[in-house]
């Protein structure tokens, strides 16, 4: 009975044996180990192109993520304080030279510039009143310099006397003095002329300035103010990004440092433009930040329509050189989440799985699953591509 247990035993456990091995014969068939090369099954070649893998070198580009700036951006400020009358423009709006963009309130400043002309006035007629008093005073010197040289030579000839000399030298000195004051007065009277001109110019100048212009052709950024609201020197009403192109401010990281210099052409993708441009590198800060290990490059960009500050771009910058295996896009098939490519070995095709990596134009890094100068057919009918 004994016996019996134990060759049942013995049995159960060369039948469990058996089913195991014919378990992993039935699921172990397909299976591909990671980083291993599917098994091939040749079939007969359906119709197609043959294309080949390719074993090339190319260009590792590091991408510098930046911003879109303006090159040259004004920051509309008002000289004068006063409250907003008008707002011509929007932000985003166009403008050109010289185009009326905000008015400030003027009724104090033409009181003031009328008060000014008034003052000119006043002192013109002043200055035209010391000038006939100068005359007269000049007049009056010249007869009495002459009563007085005629009295000094009949005093010598003892044709006159000392009190007539001395009368006539007193008139004579009287006539000096009043001609001096009203020659200071008339100076004076011109000085006042000249302050109250530059009394004028000065309140023409602050009434102009009430009506700000476009300094340059350009677009509206950014609008700080509304009607209503109190202009003041120093307080910012519109930013305006003056036409004179744009440029991309990025950081690249520290190990580049050598490889980035002024006057280099290198490409920038604009994502949101949808477009990659050819920039020229302006600026390169020689100083790396210790918190990013980053340092700040500035590359121009060509006038581009559909750029706008603030967009964000790459700065593309080659750093090395790796050889790869490139293949058209249209040679890879996919099922699911994988890749297959067809094989062509003389008469016979076979199906490999691989697995692939970037993009190269219109072809595709494969990363695993072919070594290279394979010839591959792309089929007249499949699911191919990207």
């Amino acid at each position: 009975m004994k016996k019996k247990h134990i060759y049942m035993s013995i049995g159960a456990g060369l039948a469990a044996a058996v089913g195991v091995i014919l378990l992993i014969w039935l699921f172990s068939g397909d299976k591909i180990a990671p980083g291993k090369i599917a098994p091939e099954k040749a079939a007969a070649c359906p119709d197609g192109a043959v294309v080949r893998a390719e074993l090339t070198t190319v260009t590792e580009w590091y991408e510098a993520v930046g911003t879109v700036v303006s090159k040259n951006q004004a920051q509309i400020e008002p000289r004068v304080t006063g409250p907003v009358m008008a707002v011509r423009v929007q932000a985003g709006d166009v403008v050109k030279k010289g185009d009326l963009l905000v008015r400030i309130d003027d009724d104090r400043l033409d009181s003031r510039l009328s008060q000014a002309r008034q003052q000119l006035q006043t002192a013109i007629s002043r200055r035209g009143e010391a000038a006939q008093a100068v005359n007269s005073a000049q007049a009056a010197f010249a007869r009495a310099e002459s009563d007085y040289n005629r009295i000094k030579k009949f005093y010598k000839s003892g044709a006159a006397t000392e009190q007539d000399m001395e009368e006539s030298r007193a008139r004579f000195l009287r006539a000096k003095a009043a001609l001096e004051r009203s020659s200071k007065a008339l100076s004076g009277a011109k000085s006042g002329v000249k302050l109250a001109k530059e009394m004028v110019r000065e309140a023409e100048i602050a009434l102009g300035y009430t009506e700000i212009r476009a300094p340059a052709d350009g677009r509206i950024l950014k609008r700080f103010v509304d009607p209503g609201d109190m202009a003041a020197p120093g307080k910012p009403l519109l930013v305006l990004h003056a036409a004179g192109g744009l440029q991309l401010e990025a950081n690249v990281r520290e190990g580049l440092m050598n490889t980035v210099r002024p006057g280099d052409e290198r490409n920038v993708r604009l994502s949101a433009a949808g477009r990659t441009v050819e920039a020229v590198i302006a600026e390169v800060v020689p100083a790396v930040d210790p918190r990013t290990r980053t340092f700040p490059v500035k590359a121009d960009l060509p006038e581009l329509w559909d750029a706008r500050p603030g967009m964000y771009g790459k700065l593309l910058i080659p750093y090395m050189d790796i050889s790869v295996i490139l293949i058209p896009q249209n040679a890879v098939r996919r099922v699911g989440q994988l890749e297959l490519v067809t094989v062509k070995t003389k008469d016979r095709c076979q199906r490999r799985y691989i697995k692939t990596g970037k993009l190269h134009g219109d072809r595709v890094e494969v990363l695993s699953g072919l070594s290279g100068n394979e010839s591959l057919l792309i089929e007249e009918s499949g699911n191919n591509g990207r």
